[in-house]
């Protein structure tokens, strides 16, 4: 049986865009199966002592805008530094996300048609007929799950993975869980993948 790593981010994150597909690429490659979990990054920050981008010092602003431009050419990929309708409010398309694993259904595809969306197309992922046509295009009823996408059931598992995330040590987007083991961002991945390929037991703080 393949193992379980915990994905928790927000689609609000460059950097969950940036490591999508080699996240993905090493979660397949180790057969482990991914358990999605969206969830408000910004209300995490409020808990959890982080800051939004334009409340940080402009040093660090700078910083990660340089940092941005070398992972966009280290995995090969094209897209904006400053999409036009970024930030947003997530809550629609992590609760569409949410709503297709209610249905017992992968939201791979549905995630990679919204990163793209923000950071490459620049599409508004505010709007409702934006975020059910990368529904459609992923191949999921678009309409019913932006409908979906705001119910009570929806809402409390958004919640429930906002709790999650900090009982098991998570303060930002991505963060890789692999058997209670935090794996922050993902210039991480390449150590998650060294702990899949070795099986070793999970490190703790707690020593």
């Amino acid at each position: 049986m393949g193992r379980l790593i915990d994905y928790y981010f927000s689609f609000q994150s460059p950097w969950a865009y940036i490591g999508q597909q080699a996240f993905h690429d090493v979660a397949r490659a180790h057969g482990a199966k991914v358990i999605y979990r969206p969830f408000a990054l910004l209300n995490l920050f409020s808990e959890t002592g982080g800051l939004p981008l334009a409340k940080r010092h402009p040093l660090r602003q700078r910083y990660r805008a340089i940092e941005m431009q070398r992972w966009r050419d280290k995995r090969g990929l094209n897209f904006h530094l400053k999409p036009q309708h970024w930030p947003f409010n997530p809550r629609l398309s992590d609760g569409v996300a949410i709503a297709i694993l209610q249905s017992g259904q992968s939201p791979e595809a549905f995630t990679d048609n919204v990163f793209r969306g923000i950071w490459e197309q620049q599409l508004d992922l505010a709007d409702p007929a934006t975020v059910a046509e990368l529904a459609d295009r992923a191949g999921f009823p678009g309409a019913m799950l932006v409908e979906q996408s705001g119910s009570a059931d929806v809402e409390a598992a958004y919640e429930h993975n906002r709790q999650d995330a900090i009982a098991h040590g998570v303060f930002g987007s991505p963060a890789y869980v692999l058997d209670g083991e935090v794996f922050w961002g993902q210039d991480r991945i390449d150590l998650l993948d060294d702990a899949l390929t070795s099986g070793r037991a999970p490190f703790r703080a707690d020593i």
